[in-house]
């Protein structure tokens, strides 16, 4: 297994680096791309922070999703490809498709150059997103079998471009994969432990809530994984025979109100969550502030809409078990806490 090269795609990342952790740790030697090679010192301060210094077990490319130049040689030589990096642009783009074709267009650039080079199996970390959006209610979960229209009403930017990133992934293997192998890992909301202040929007929450930066709780429901079973999941996806041509949902069990959240934060961390809210906003409230606060108004098509979905299939097929909801909540307060990321932290630690 030493001998085995694999390439992490977008390792700058939160859900790259717990990938790169993990690979690490049992005994792969990892690739991985950046958009720019001055990132290496940042994201090897990331992994030390992980616990390791994989000295030159570690090495990095610079590539970018949106131009063919370094991903040829990115991937040359390379057993595996987990294929992590997807544009998030900071800001709502203007154009929806400022975030669609480079999320499509980049997959199929990491695909054709895998193909090409003779790697065994590709692993696509695509989203819930691809999965549960887009349609009429529901009272059963979702699963694997599930797709999001990418027509349908409300879609934000985002949950468009992992569902079409993601189906032309499957297109290309169809018609022009050729001995490429892919399957795809789709998390909900990811938590767990920060390496960085460079962190995803559901960290982000969590921060909020500690920091008492919300006045309440949006009534929002939506489901929770640790990072490190995401990073799990995308290496028994990446090795085992059955996960060939397949799809898992990554989720720690039911979906989540973000009050019983806060509730949770408020139960096991004490003092530190003592801001953290338990009221629910009304709906009404935050139609209103969705008048002035353009980012609020990505969320009212959500509000008060029950979802779930199952990971039966990584569970029986894979044998993956992850960490509770509870688990991966509090640790992802802990590590905010440890990284004094939070307004008291200096106090809470």
């Amino acid at each position: 297994m030493s001998n085995e090269l694999v390439l992490v795609t977008g390792g700058s990342g939160f859900i790259g680096a717990h990938c790169i952790l993990h690979l690490l740790e049992v005994g792969y030697h990892v690739r991985t791309t950046v958009r720019s090679l001055k990132r290496e010192l940042e994201v090897r301060a990331m992994l030390k922070v992980g616990g390791s210094n994989p000295g030159d077990r570690l090495s990095f490319f610079a590539a970018d999703l949106t131009a063919e130049a370094g991903w040829p040689e990115a991937v040359a030589g390379c057993d595996f490809v987990l294929h992590v990096a997807s544009p998030l642009p900071p800001s709502l783009p203007k154009n929806e498709n400022e975030i669609i074709i480079p999320a499509r267009e980049g997959t199929l650039r990491v695909l054709r150059a895998a193909r090409d080079t003779g790697v065994k199996r590709v692993v696509l970390t695509s989203s819930f997103a691809a999965i549960g959006y887009g349609q009429k209610p529901r009272n059963g979960p979702f699963n694997e079998t599930d797709w999001t229209d990418p027509n349908g009403d409300d879609l934000m930017a985002y949950t468009k471009s992992k569902t079409l990133a993601e189906r032309a992934a499957w297109d290309f293997i169809a018609k022009e994969g050729g001995r490429l192998e892919l399957s795809t890992v789709n998390p909900v909301g990811v938590f767990g432990p920060v390496l960085g202040p460079d962190y995803s929007a559901s960290i982000l929450l969590i921060q909020r809530l500690m920091d008492g930066a919300l006045p309440g709780c949006p009534k929002l429901n939506f489901g929770v994984v640790d990072v490190r079973d995401v990073a799990s999941l995308h290496l028994l996806a990446m090795t085992h025979p059955a996960a060939k041509g397949e799809r898992f949902l990554a989720t720690a069990g039911d979906f989540m109100w973000i009050r019983e959240m806060a509730e949770v934060l408020k139960d096991r961390m004490g003092e530190p969550a003592r801001r953290a809210p338990t009221k629910e906003l009304p709906n009404w409230l935050l139609r209103l502030a969705s008048l002035r606060d353009p980012a609020i108004k990505l969320i009212l098509p959500e509000l008060g809409k029950v979802k779930n979905a199952t990971n039966a299939k990584a569970v029986r097929m894979l044998g993956w078990t992850p960490r509770s909801r509870e688990d991966a909540l509090v640790a992802t307060a802990e590590s905010l806490v440890r990284l004094r990321l939070l307004k008291d932290s200096s106090k809470a630690s």
